[in-house]
């Protein structure tokens, strides 16, 4: 049996075993064929629709190629924006209106590329092909399926979880005036867990940073710090005209639950009466407007670990997980540690053979080395775990319009260090503290930040203050510390000394 060239021509013989069916086309055209199917598909991948332009359905093709062309377009104006204005273009990327057409323009691409493909298997005759050339196509053409039309739908999903997470997490208010230049921003680490009633701040922390700049400072406070009294005119100010002042059951963490406790007495629109008292204190303590707060449930912190892969800390001390009413279950062993949500949360909770302040440190480290984690590629691969991890663990009152010029000032401050000073011992008493010292202590801390380069600003400050690297706080260190000077409280911890937090840990 013949047949002319190019054409494919079978024949039956048979064998013992039964007919088979023989390939008699030329060598030649069987690598024609196979150059023509991945040919085809190259193109598909490459440049969407040229396939269909080059041997199949035209008007398919020029739609495709002007979907490809407005999304490059679309993408070069974003880049010139960026390059023209940051915040700008951040505004632009994080409006809802943005996300929703993102997310929609992400499933139609999906489909397309899923049509596209199909079609170019189609016009690349796979009747055609050997029996292996088939299947090797075949599996490109599935892989193609699955990367690109598979991973664009997932981005799209991935886009809306991210508008849902948004919305529920940020307000819709408008975006507040920065404060003499500053963005000053709360944040807590509240612990809600087993054996207590509602939620209290254990870790209170104030960031002010220069909206300009992005040069940080960040202010700690003892969760044990007393004699608190408010600013005239504010809430807290008419709920107790002579302070939150009886002694040791009146201590800064302290008035979250209280405020709680006469939620009836705050006003109506003041949200969370416990974040506005807490506020209010922390405005008073150092003489600076706080725009907004950040909370964080260390309940649910573990998830938000794991989702971002885990943290490396360099642990100083021998660390117990659990203690206290229960037995301690393990150690967590000084050395550099990669820590997953469960030793990372016992990490940052820990309380025995530990004083407060060391405690303060290793919550600021969990905070720091989590922060410094969350780079684009992590947020990139982990955002949908990320976002969910959030749910329940993280609560702000920052409005999403406020989002753009703090994302702005976020890449700046992280390419920076960060000054951080602790109001503990030996800086100051949180039992008995002049609270002049304090409001100077802040105010000459941000003067040397404003006036310093980048080379200052990582140099210790004198006397009041310290700097850290970003990777573990150090207390304001005054010339001679001493034990005594910690110890004059009845029942004060021997080791509450903190002259030197940073060895405690550090962010890796």
């Amino acid at each position: 049996m013949g047949g002319t060239r190019g054409s494919a021509v079978l024949e039956r013989r048979s064998v013992a075993d039964g007919p088979i069916r023989v390939d008699t086309r030329a060598p030649r055209d069987l690598a024609r064929n196979r150059r023509r199917a991945l040919a085809l598909l190259v193109l598909t991948v490459v440049l969407p629709g040229s396939a269909q332009l080059a041997a199949g359905n035209r008007s398919l093709g020029r739609a495709a190629l002007r979907v490809w062309a407005g999304l490059l377009g679309s993408g070069v104006l974003l880049g010139l924006l960026f390059v023209v204005s940051r915040e700008a273009a951040l505004t632009v990327l994080t409006h809802r209106w943005t996300l929703a057409v993102a997310e929609w323009v992400l499933y139609g691409v999906a489909a397309l590329w899923l049509v596209l493909l199909v079609d170019a298997w189609r016009l690349g005759r796979p009747e055609e092909l050997t029996r292996r050339d088939r299947r090797t196509v075949l599996g490109i053409v599935l892989v193609a399926v699955v990367v690109l039309s598979g991973g664009t739908a997932w981005a799209g999903t991935t886009v809306g979880e991210a508008r849902s997470a948004m919305a529920s997490l940020f307000t819709s208010g408008e975006a507040l005036a920065t404060a003499d230049g500053r963005y000053n921003i709360l944040l807590l680490g509240g612990d809600s867990g087993a054996g207590r009633e509602g939620l209290r701040p254990d870790s209170i922390q104030l960031a002010s940073v220069d909206a300009e700049t992005g040069r940080a400072v960040l202010f700690g406070f003892s969760r044990e710090t007393e004699h608190i009294t408010f600013r005239p005119g504010s809430t807290m100010a008419r709920l107790m005209p002579e302070g939150w002042t009886c002694g040791d059951e009146c201590l800064l963490n302290g008035l979250y639950t209280w405020a709680h406790d006469h939620a009836d007495q705050f006003p109506k629109d003041a949200g969370d009466p416990g974040v506005l008292a807490t506020t209010e204190a922390v405005e008073s303590l150092t003489d600076l407007d706080v725009q907004y707060h950040v909370l964080v449930d260390l309940k649910g912190f573990s998830s938000l670990v794991d989702a971002v892969g885990g943290l490396d800390i360099t642990v100083q001390r021998r660390t117990p997980i659990g203690g206290g009413a229960s037995p301690i279950k393990g150690w967590i062993e000084p050395g550099q540690r990669h820590l997953d949500g469960y030793h990372a949360l016992w990490y940052a909770r820990s309380r025995t053979k530990s004083t407060n302040y060391e405690r303060m440190a290793r919550q600021r480290c969990v905070v720091t080395a989590l922060v410094r984690q969350l780079d684009p590629q992590t947020l990139a691969l982990n955002l949908g775990e990320i976002l969910e991890a959030t749910k329940g663990v993280v609560r702000t009152d920052v409005p999403q319009a406020a989002l753009p010029a703090l994302a702005d000032v976020a890449v700046r401050t992280k390419a920076q260090k960060i000054t951080s000073v602790n109001f503990v011992p030996p800086l100051i008493k949180p039992w008995d503290f002049d609270p002049q010292v304090v409001r100077r202590t802040v105010a000459q801390t941000i003067e040397r930040s404003e006036r310093a380069d980048d080379r200052a600003a990582a140099a210790a400050p004198k006397a009041t203050a310290s700097s850290t690297s970003g990777d573990g706080p150090a207390a304001a260190t005054p010339a001679k510390p001493t034990k005594q000077a910690v110890m004059d409280r009845p029942g004060s911890d021997p080791d509450a000394d903190t002259s030197d937090l940073a060895s405690v840990c550090s962010a890796g």
